[in-house]
């Protein structure tokens, strides 16, 4: 890819959509894990545990080619952001839940993201052309964390410019997201059509499913509706930029970031339909039980 894209534009979009998220946190969002423990201890769940292990099984019936099967195991690391905040707050979700497993999710991707995929190369035997050196690992997470505690400084001293922020910021993010993507469907235009054959389908199914058990799991351990929609958005929406980034410039292989492009193209769609279906559900619940 063209170097000023990936050594600039990819950590500065990454910054940016990190403290986008940062604006929206208050220290009191990790003290909420108390409030609601058992919502964020089950989404979590399904986020760190249930996920990858789907994934895994998904890339294993699908027989993907090695950098491709390590992208989905990546994808599948990789937190939610700042668009599953969007997302349940269009469709009746609890927000404030989706921002306390943003922010919980996040810090404990320094531990699972890298696990995950260091798995994932074993898994394929790739250790000798494709590492995660911890140096790399850790300037990652610098890159992650400090903008987050940027937007949370300034959340706390200038509440009223974080409002005025959070709208900018969020079409910002989209914007990047796509113009990340449209990058990486360039650079790698002679194995586009391969590259949806190979992971289109799986990447469906693995938004399609994720949106499900975020959902359904929550439920059956009795979350609430609001909850529910939030604990799905949470898992079923990825930090894609997070997964590209640490693709392109931690593996150094664009084709692992092939996955995470193609999961943004379904994302917002999936995501968009399941979530007006679940709302309708919540909403037509709750008319009964006021009735």
């Amino acid at each position: 890819m063209d170097s000023a894209l990936t050594t600039v534009g990819l950590p500065l979009a990454l910054a940016i959509i990190m403290f986008g998220l940062g604006l929206d946190l208050t220290v009191g969002d990790f003290r909420r894990v108390g409030t609601a423990p058992k919502a964020v201890v089950v989404a979590l769940a399904c986020q760190i545990l249930l996920l990858p292990a789907i994934c895994f099984g998904l890339v294993v019936l699908f027989d993907l080619p090695a950098l491709l099967g390590i992208g989905m195991l990546l994808l599948a690391a990789s937190p939610g952001g700042t668009t599953a905040n969007l997302f349940s707050h269009l469709f009746r979700g609890d927000v404030a839940l989706n921002i306390t497993l943003t922010a919980i999710n996040t810090v404990i991707a320094v531990v699972t993201l890298p696990l995950i995929t260091g798995l994932a190369i074993a898994w394929y035997d790739r250790q000798d052309d494709v590492s995660m050196p911890l140096v790399e690992i850790v300037k990652v997470f610098a890159l992650i964390l400090l903008p987050v505690g940027i937007g949370m400084l300034v959340n706390a001293r200038a509440p009223g410019f974080a409002r005025r922020m959070d709208k900018p910021v969020r079409i910002g993010s989209a914007v990047i997201l796509a113009v990340l993507v449209l990058g990486i469907l360039l650079d790698q235009r002679e194995n586009v059509a391969d590259y949806l054959a190979d992971v289109g389908l799986i990447t469906a199914l693995f938004c399609a499913i994720s949106l499900v058990v975020g959902y359904y799991v929550p439920k059956a351990a009795g979350v609430t509706g609001p909850q529910a929609i939030a604990s799905s958005m949470e898992v079923g929406v990825h930090n894609a930029t997070l997964a590209i980034f640490v693709a392109v410039e931690v593996l150094d292989e664009v084709e692992i970031s092939v996955p995470a492009a193609v999961y943004s193209l379904v994302m917002f769609l999936f995501a968009a339909l399941w979530g007006a279906w679940v709302s309708r559900q919540v909403g037509a619940r709750e008319d009964v039980s006021v009735g």
